[in-house]
Protein backbone atom coordinates (compact mmCIF):
# COMPACT_ATOMS: atom_id res chain seq x y z
CA UNK A 1 0.00 0.00 0.00
CA UNK A 2 1.67 3.03 -0.70
CA UNK A 3 2.43 5.88 1.89
CA UNK A 4 -0.43 8.09 2.61
CA UNK A 5 0.89 12.29 3.43
CA UNK A 6 0.52 13.57 6.74
CA UNK A 7 2.58 16.86 6.65
CA UNK A 8 2.47 17.22 10.12
CA UNK A 9 3.50 13.74 11.22
CA UNK A 10 1.18 13.43 13.57
CA UNK A 11 0.54 10.44 15.79
CA UNK A 12 4.55 9.66 15.56
CA UNK A 13 6.85 9.48 17.77
CA UNK A 14 10.26 9.87 17.03
CA UNK A 15 13.29 8.34 19.67
CA UNK A 16 16.72 9.78 18.88
CA UNK A 17 19.34 7.79 20.66
CA UNK A 18 22.23 10.73 21.87
CA UNK A 19 25.51 9.61 23.20
CA UNK A 20 24.05 6.27 23.72
CA UNK A 21 26.88 3.70 24.36
CA UNK A 22 27.43 0.30 24.50
CA UNK A 23 30.72 -1.85 25.76
CA UNK A 24 33.64 -1.12 26.25
CA UNK A 25 32.39 2.48 25.10
CA UNK A 26 30.80 1.73 21.61
CA UNK A 27 29.09 4.33 20.52
CA UNK A 28 25.18 2.74 19.69
CA UNK A 29 23.70 6.26 19.44
CA UNK A 30 24.18 9.31 17.61
CA UNK A 31 25.36 12.96 18.15
CA UNK A 32 22.92 15.59 16.84
CA UNK A 33 22.96 18.40 18.39
CA UNK A 34 20.49 20.21 20.17
CA UNK A 35 19.18 23.09 17.61
CA UNK A 36 18.80 20.54 14.94
CA UNK A 37 16.18 18.92 17.18
CA UNK A 38 14.38 21.31 17.56
CA UNK A 39 14.28 22.58 13.75
CA UNK A 40 12.08 19.33 13.58
CA UNK A 41 9.77 20.33 15.78
CA UNK A 42 9.57 23.98 14.08
CA UNK A 43 9.34 21.37 10.45
CA UNK A 44 6.80 19.01 12.00
CA UNK A 45 3.98 19.75 14.58
CA UNK A 46 2.70 16.99 15.26
CA UNK A 47 5.54 14.81 15.68
CA UNK A 48 6.76 14.12 19.15
CA UNK A 49 9.98 13.61 19.65
CA UNK A 50 12.28 12.27 22.50
CA UNK A 51 15.75 11.69 23.06
CA UNK A 52 17.67 9.77 25.48
CA UNK A 53 21.40 11.02 26.43
CA UNK A 54 24.23 9.66 27.86
CA UNK A 55 23.92 6.00 29.45
CA UNK A 56 24.73 2.86 28.39
CA UNK A 57 22.36 0.52 26.01
CA UNK A 58 20.26 -2.10 27.96
CA UNK A 59 20.83 -1.16 31.49
CA UNK A 60 19.27 0.15 34.40
CA UNK A 61 20.29 3.71 33.54
CA UNK A 62 18.66 3.42 30.28
CA UNK A 63 15.75 1.62 31.42
CA UNK A 64 15.10 4.55 34.16
CA UNK A 65 15.21 7.20 31.42
CA UNK A 66 13.10 5.16 28.97
CA UNK A 67 11.26 2.71 30.19
CA UNK A 68 10.41 -0.50 28.36
CA UNK A 69 6.61 0.60 28.34
CA UNK A 70 7.73 3.61 25.92
CA UNK A 71 8.54 1.76 23.27
CA UNK A 72 4.93 0.62 22.19
CA UNK A 73 4.57 4.15 20.75
CA UNK A 74 7.85 4.64 18.69
CA UNK A 75 7.13 4.82 15.34
CA UNK A 76 10.65 6.25 14.26
CA UNK A 77 14.40 5.61 15.40
CA UNK A 78 17.27 7.55 15.10
CA UNK A 79 20.14 5.02 16.36
CA UNK A 80 23.57 3.77 15.53
CA UNK A 81 23.07 -0.18 15.96
CA UNK A 82 21.18 -0.21 19.39
CA UNK A 83 18.24 -1.73 18.15
CA UNK A 84 15.05 -2.53 20.53
CA UNK A 85 13.33 -6.40 20.29
CA UNK A 86 10.65 -6.31 17.29
CA UNK A 87 7.82 -7.01 19.88
CA UNK A 88 8.58 -4.28 22.22
CA UNK A 89 7.90 -1.59 19.18
CA UNK A 90 5.08 -2.86 17.26
CA UNK A 91 4.55 0.60 15.67
CA UNK A 92 7.86 1.18 14.59
CA UNK A 93 8.27 2.32 11.09
CA UNK A 94 11.42 3.51 9.98
CA UNK A 95 14.91 3.27 11.26
CA UNK A 96 17.44 5.70 10.31
CA UNK A 97 21.11 4.52 10.81
CA UNK A 98 24.52 6.17 11.04
CA UNK A 99 26.11 3.75 8.40
CA UNK A 100 26.26 3.62 4.73
CA UNK A 101 26.12 -0.33 5.36
CA UNK A 102 23.79 -2.28 6.91
CA UNK A 103 24.73 -5.97 6.04
CA UNK A 104 25.64 -6.68 9.95
CA UNK A 105 21.86 -5.78 11.37
CA UNK A 106 20.15 -6.94 8.34
CA UNK A 107 19.58 -10.35 10.38
CA UNK A 108 18.41 -8.70 13.41
CA UNK A 109 14.49 -9.88 14.02
CA UNK A 110 13.82 -6.17 13.65
CA UNK A 111 14.04 -5.96 10.11
CA UNK A 112 14.02 -10.10 8.77
CA UNK A 113 10.99 -10.67 10.04
CA UNK A 114 9.21 -7.05 10.13
CA UNK A 115 8.37 -4.54 7.65
CA UNK A 116 10.47 -1.68 9.47
CA UNK A 117 12.01 0.41 6.84
CA UNK A 118 15.71 0.71 7.06
CA UNK A 119 17.64 3.69 5.78
CA UNK A 120 21.50 4.06 5.69
CA UNK A 121 23.88 7.21 6.12
CA UNK A 122 24.69 6.55 2.36
CA UNK A 123 25.88 9.48 0.96
CA UNK A 124 26.84 11.54 3.92
CA UNK A 125 30.20 9.73 2.79
CA UNK A 126 31.18 10.91 -0.55
CA UNK A 127 32.64 13.76 0.09
CA UNK A 128 35.40 12.31 2.30
CA UNK A 129 35.97 9.52 1.14
CA UNK A 130 36.83 10.96 -2.30
CA UNK A 131 39.02 13.03 -0.92
CA UNK A 132 40.70 9.27 0.45
CA UNK A 133 40.55 7.99 -2.90
CA UNK A 134 42.42 10.66 -4.93
CA UNK A 135 44.43 11.65 -1.83
CA UNK A 136 46.02 8.61 -2.20
CA UNK A 137 45.87 7.65 -5.65
CA UNK A 138 47.85 10.63 -6.47
CA UNK A 139 49.98 10.51 -3.44
CA UNK A 140 51.24 6.81 -4.55
CA UNK A 141 51.40 8.31 -8.27
CA UNK A 142 53.64 11.86 -7.42
CA UNK A 143 55.89 9.28 -5.23
CA UNK A 144 54.84 11.32 -2.10
CA UNK A 145 56.05 8.52 0.35
CA UNK A 146 58.98 8.26 -0.58
CA UNK A 147 59.82 11.70 -0.86
CA UNK A 148 58.61 11.78 2.82
CA UNK A 149 61.27 9.08 3.56
CA UNK A 150 64.14 11.16 1.94
CA UNK A 151 62.96 14.32 3.86
CA UNK A 152 63.41 12.10 7.53
CA UNK A 153 66.82 11.37 6.30
CA UNK A 154 67.38 15.08 5.52
CA UNK A 155 68.28 14.12 2.04
CA UNK A 156 67.75 15.90 -1.04
CA UNK A 157 67.37 13.75 -4.04
CA UNK A 158 65.09 12.85 -6.93
CA UNK A 159 63.57 10.40 -7.99
CA UNK A 160 64.05 8.83 -11.70
CA UNK A 161 60.98 7.36 -12.16
CA UNK A 162 58.49 9.23 -14.51
CA UNK A 163 55.43 10.70 -12.90
CA UNK A 164 52.40 9.63 -14.55
CA UNK A 165 50.12 12.57 -14.16
CA UNK A 166 45.53 11.89 -14.06
CA UNK A 167 44.43 13.20 -17.49
CA UNK A 168 43.66 10.79 -19.73
CA UNK A 169 43.86 7.71 -17.27
CA UNK A 170 40.86 5.37 -16.73
CA UNK A 171 39.22 4.61 -13.54
CA UNK A 172 36.99 2.44 -12.97
CA UNK A 173 34.21 2.24 -10.07
CA UNK A 174 32.94 -0.79 -8.94
CA UNK A 175 29.75 0.08 -7.18
CA UNK A 176 28.18 3.32 -8.76
CA UNK A 177 25.94 4.69 -5.97
CA UNK A 178 26.23 7.96 -3.70
CA UNK A 179 30.16 7.06 -3.04
CA UNK A 180 31.35 6.01 -6.31
CA UNK A 181 29.34 8.76 -8.19
CA UNK A 182 31.21 11.50 -5.74
CA UNK A 183 34.58 10.02 -6.70
CA UNK A 184 33.65 10.32 -10.45
CA UNK A 185 32.97 13.84 -10.25
CA UNK A 186 36.02 14.03 -8.15
CA UNK A 187 38.56 12.46 -10.75
CA UNK A 188 36.66 13.48 -13.68
CA UNK A 189 37.83 17.21 -12.83
CA UNK A 190 41.31 16.17 -12.75
CA UNK A 191 40.74 14.78 -16.75
CA UNK A 192 40.37 10.81 -16.41
CA UNK A 193 37.22 9.05 -18.11
CA UNK A 194 35.35 6.97 -15.83
CA UNK A 195 33.93 3.34 -16.04
CA UNK A 196 31.05 2.06 -14.04
CA UNK A 197 30.16 -1.02 -12.73
CA UNK A 198 27.39 -1.54 -10.72
CA UNK A 199 25.92 -5.57 -9.59
CA UNK A 200 22.71 -5.01 -11.86
CA UNK A 201 22.68 -3.59 -14.98
CA UNK A 202 21.97 -0.12 -15.84
CA UNK A 203 20.79 -0.12 -18.90
CA UNK A 204 18.84 3.13 -19.43
CA UNK A 205 19.61 6.27 -18.28
CA UNK A 206 16.58 6.78 -16.39
CA UNK A 207 17.99 3.63 -14.53
CA UNK A 208 21.40 5.35 -14.65
CA UNK A 209 19.90 7.91 -12.01
CA UNK A 210 20.57 7.68 -8.73
CA UNK A 211 18.03 9.36 -6.02
CA UNK A 212 19.97 8.39 -2.83
CA UNK A 213 20.91 11.30 -0.22
CA UNK A 214 23.99 13.32 -1.49
CA UNK A 215 25.03 16.86 -0.10
CA UNK A 216 23.71 19.50 -2.49
CA UNK A 217 26.08 20.31 -5.84
CA UNK A 218 27.66 17.29 -5.74
CA UNK A 219 28.14 13.44 -6.77
CA UNK A 220 26.51 12.28 -10.30
CA UNK A 221 23.07 11.86 -9.63
CA UNK A 222 21.92 12.15 -13.16
CA UNK A 223 24.92 9.12 -14.06
CA UNK A 224 26.39 11.63 -16.48
CA UNK A 225 29.96 11.32 -16.07
CA UNK A 226 30.39 7.55 -17.18
CA UNK A 227 31.91 7.14 -20.12
CA UNK A 228 31.09 2.85 -19.97
CA UNK A 229 28.57 1.20 -18.35
CA UNK A 230 28.78 -2.17 -17.01
CA UNK A 231 27.33 -4.85 -14.91
CA UNK A 232 28.66 -7.45 -12.47
CA UNK A 233 25.59 -9.24 -12.86
CA UNK A 234 27.58 -12.24 -13.52
CA UNK A 235 31.50 -13.25 -14.43
CA UNK A 236 31.57 -12.73 -17.37
CA UNK A 237 30.01 -8.56 -17.36
CA UNK A 238 33.09 -8.45 -14.21
CA UNK A 239 36.04 -9.41 -16.39
CA UNK A 240 34.14 -7.21 -19.57
CA UNK A 241 34.65 -4.10 -16.42
CA UNK A 242 38.21 -5.12 -15.12
CA UNK A 243 40.12 -5.39 -18.72
CA UNK A 244 38.73 -2.16 -20.35
CA UNK A 245 41.89 -0.28 -19.38
CA UNK A 246 41.70 0.64 -15.80
CA UNK A 247 44.51 2.57 -14.30
CA UNK A 248 42.54 2.77 -11.78
CA UNK A 249 40.20 0.29 -9.74
CA UNK A 250 38.35 1.91 -6.72
CA UNK A 251 36.06 -0.85 -4.95
CA UNK A 252 33.17 1.08 -3.24
CA UNK A 253 30.27 -2.46 -3.64
CA UNK A 254 28.94 -3.09 -0.17
CA UNK A 255 29.21 -7.06 1.45
CA UNK A 256 26.47 -9.34 0.50
CA UNK A 257 26.95 -12.79 -0.40
CA UNK A 258 27.14 -12.25 -4.02
CA UNK A 259 29.85 -9.81 -3.73
CA UNK A 260 32.21 -12.12 -1.01
CA UNK A 261 35.38 -12.70 -2.55
CA UNK A 262 34.33 -11.00 -6.12
CA UNK A 263 37.53 -9.72 -6.60
CA UNK A 264 40.04 -12.69 -6.30
CA UNK A 265 43.65 -13.87 -7.98
CA UNK A 266 41.32 -14.22 -11.51
CA UNK A 267 40.03 -10.99 -11.10
CA UNK A 268 43.28 -8.95 -10.59
CA UNK A 269 45.40 -10.52 -13.14
CA UNK A 270 43.01 -8.88 -15.54
CA UNK A 271 44.23 -5.23 -14.40
CA UNK A 272 47.71 -6.55 -15.36
CA UNK A 273 47.77 -5.04 -18.97
CA UNK A 274 48.44 -1.36 -17.33
CA UNK A 275 48.98 -2.35 -13.90
CA UNK A 276 46.19 -0.62 -12.36
CA UNK A 277 46.32 0.72 -8.97
CA UNK A 278 43.57 -0.94 -6.72
CA UNK A 279 41.56 1.59 -3.99
CA UNK A 280 38.96 -0.31 -1.38
CA UNK A 281 36.94 1.90 0.90
CA UNK A 282 33.69 -0.74 0.59
CA UNK A 283 34.67 -3.82 2.55
CA UNK A 284 37.80 -5.88 3.06
CA UNK A 285 35.66 -9.66 2.27
CA UNK A 286 34.91 -8.27 -1.38
CA UNK A 287 38.53 -8.49 -1.80
CA UNK A 288 40.45 -12.33 -1.07
CA UNK A 289 43.49 -10.51 1.06
CA UNK A 290 46.23 -13.12 0.01
CA UNK A 291 45.53 -12.75 -3.17
CA UNK A 292 45.46 -8.88 -3.54
CA UNK A 293 49.12 -9.59 -1.83
CA UNK A 294 50.33 -12.05 -3.87
CA UNK A 295 49.44 -9.42 -7.18
CA UNK A 296 51.50 -6.42 -5.28
CA UNK A 297 54.47 -8.76 -4.88
CA UNK A 298 54.54 -9.80 -8.12
CA UNK A 299 53.72 -6.83 -9.43
CA UNK A 300 50.49 -7.55 -11.44
CA UNK A 301 49.21 -4.45 -10.07
CA UNK A 302 51.11 -0.98 -9.36
CA UNK A 303 49.71 -0.47 -5.74
CA UNK A 304 47.09 -0.34 -3.41
CA UNK A 305 45.01 1.72 -1.24
CA UNK A 306 42.84 -0.21 1.80
CA UNK A 307 40.64 1.50 4.31
CA UNK A 308 39.06 -1.49 5.06
CA UNK A 309 40.89 -5.40 5.31
CA UNK A 310 39.89 -8.67 6.46
CA UNK A 311 40.54 -9.64 8.96
CA UNK A 312 39.48 -6.47 10.30
CA UNK A 313 41.16 -4.92 12.59
CA UNK A 314 44.48 -5.92 10.48
CA UNK A 315 46.44 -8.09 13.39
CA UNK A 316 49.87 -7.44 14.65
CA UNK A 317 52.19 -9.70 12.28
CA UNK A 318 49.95 -9.93 9.31
CA UNK A 319 51.33 -9.93 6.07
CA UNK A 320 49.23 -7.43 4.55
CA UNK A 321 51.49 -4.87 6.96
CA UNK A 322 54.81 -5.81 5.33
CA UNK A 323 52.91 -5.99 1.67
CA UNK A 324 54.97 -3.40 -0.55
CA UNK A 325 53.42 -0.79 -2.36
CA UNK A 326 50.18 -1.12 -0.35
CA UNK A 327 48.92 1.92 2.42
CA UNK A 328 46.66 0.80 5.10
CA UNK A 329 44.06 3.03 7.20
CA UNK A 330 42.37 2.07 9.96
CA UNK A 331 38.49 2.28 8.48
CA UNK A 332 38.77 6.06 8.65
CA UNK A 333 37.91 7.08 5.18
CA UNK A 334 34.57 8.38 6.04
CA UNK A 335 35.32 10.25 9.08
CA UNK A 336 34.27 14.01 8.48
CA UNK A 337 33.24 16.88 11.56
CA UNK A 338 30.00 16.96 9.39
CA UNK A 339 29.41 13.34 8.99
CA UNK A 340 26.52 14.16 12.26
CA UNK A 341 25.19 16.93 9.81
CA UNK A 342 24.84 15.02 7.06
CA UNK A 343 23.05 11.81 8.84
CA UNK A 344 20.46 14.48 10.09
CA UNK A 345 20.15 15.64 6.93
CA UNK A 346 19.43 12.79 5.57
CA UNK A 347 16.58 11.93 8.32
CA UNK A 348 15.13 15.27 8.10
CA UNK A 349 15.19 14.77 4.15
CA UNK A 350 13.15 11.72 5.03
CA UNK A 351 10.77 12.86 7.81
CA UNK A 352 9.81 15.39 5.07
CA UNK A 353 9.08 12.52 2.48
CA UNK A 354 6.76 10.97 5.10
CA UNK A 355 4.99 13.92 5.03
CA UNK A 356 4.63 14.09 1.71
CA UNK A 357 3.39 9.99 1.59
CA UNK A 358 6.60 9.26 -0.47
CA UNK A 359 8.92 6.51 -0.37
CA UNK A 360 12.14 6.98 1.55
CA UNK A 361 15.51 7.74 0.76
CA UNK A 362 18.35 5.14 1.42
CA UNK A 363 16.11 2.80 2.33
CA UNK A 364 17.37 -0.81 2.32
CA UNK A 365 16.13 -3.71 -0.46
CA UNK A 366 16.27 -6.51 2.14
CA UNK A 367 16.21 -8.85 -0.79
CA UNK A 368 19.45 -7.75 -2.27
CA UNK A 369 21.11 -7.05 1.20
CA UNK A 370 22.17 -3.28 0.41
Amino acid sequence: MAPTANKALNGHKLLVLLGVTGPPKILLGTTFQPEWIAELKELFSGLEIITVEGCIWNTPAFEEKFPEKEWKDVTILVTGNALPAAHIAPKLEYVQIQSAGANHILQNPLFSDTDVALCTASGVHGPQIAEWVVTTFLAFQHQIPQYIDFQRQKTWHKLDDPVHDAVGQRVGILGYGAVGRQIARVVKALGMDIHACNLHPRLTPESRKDETYTPAGLGDPEGAFPSKWFSAENTEGLHEFLGSGLDLLVITIPLTEKSRGIISMRELALLAKKKAFVSNIGRGEVVVTDDLIDALEEGTIRGAALDVTDPEPLPDGHRLWGTKNLFISPHVSGNSSSYARRVFEVLKYNLIRMSEGKELTNKVDKSKGY
